[in-house]
């Protein structure tokens, strides 16, 4: 009986750390640190200002309070122009704060960056976002001539800080000639929901017209 307890306990504290390493990696999402002043005005008048100083103007909001700010152009573009899913470290008056990219408007002539809004991440408060899909494995469809199309790069979930992922993955290592995988086929982390609908196709192997010729 005493045997069984300690199995128990030792069991119990094998699960405890594998939760803990995980919730580690998660905090451990690489951060984009941007360097923010807060905009003594507000409105289309003061933005023109921040913009005709080389700067961007933005806003934040999310937490307890909105905060108007202006950043350095090339600290925040790093955070917009890619695919990749960055949290933002965001320094304001010698405090800091995590946020995410909600929108961002360019100039429809010289396609500058003219206005953003960032998230705050509110520990323990949902937050719905996108995130970046990526599939691991490889095809079997593919390595006999198919032709991989990715039908839908981004993900829309709901989650909160603590359990926020930069990518889900989907697994392609069983996708023959003509198969399709879906969104209910994403391997999704606990504390994540997915809003997409499930049947949506995310990822076909397509047949090339050579190999239906031979069919």
């Amino acid at each position: 009986m005493h045997f069984i307890k300690q199995r128990r306990i030792f069991a119990f504290i094998f699960e405890k750390g594998n939760l803990v390493k995980d919730i580690k990696s998660r905090f451990s999402m690489e951060k984009l640190t941007v360097k923010a002043n807060k905009r003594a005005d507000i409105g289309s008048t003061a933005a023109k200002g921040s913009r005709n100083n080389g700067m961007v103007p933005g806003v934040v909001y999310g937490g307890k309070e909105i905060y108007h700010i202006e950043v350095v152009p090339s600290e925040i573009k790093l955070a917009i122009h890619t695919a990749d899913f960055k949290v933002i470290s965001l320094e304001l008056d010698g405090n800091k704060m995590d946020c995410v990219i909600k929108s961002s408007q360019f100039h429809p002539i010289s396609d500058k960056l003219e206005h953003f809004d960032l998230l705050e991440l509110v520990p323990g408060q949902p937050i719905k976002i996108e995130i970046p899909l990526r599939f691991k494995g490889k095809s079997p469809g593919v390595k006999v001539g198919g032709k991989f199309i990715q039908k839908l790069r981004k993900i829309k979930v709901k989650t909160t800080p603590e359990n926020l992922v930069n990518e889900l993955f989907a697994d392609i290592s069983t996708m023959e000639l003509g198969q399709s995988i879906r969104v209910k086929d994403i391997m999704v982390p606990k504390g994540i929901e997915i809003f997409n609908p499930p049947a949506i196709p995310v990822a076909t192997i397509e047949i090339p017209r050579a190999l239906r010729n031979q069919a």
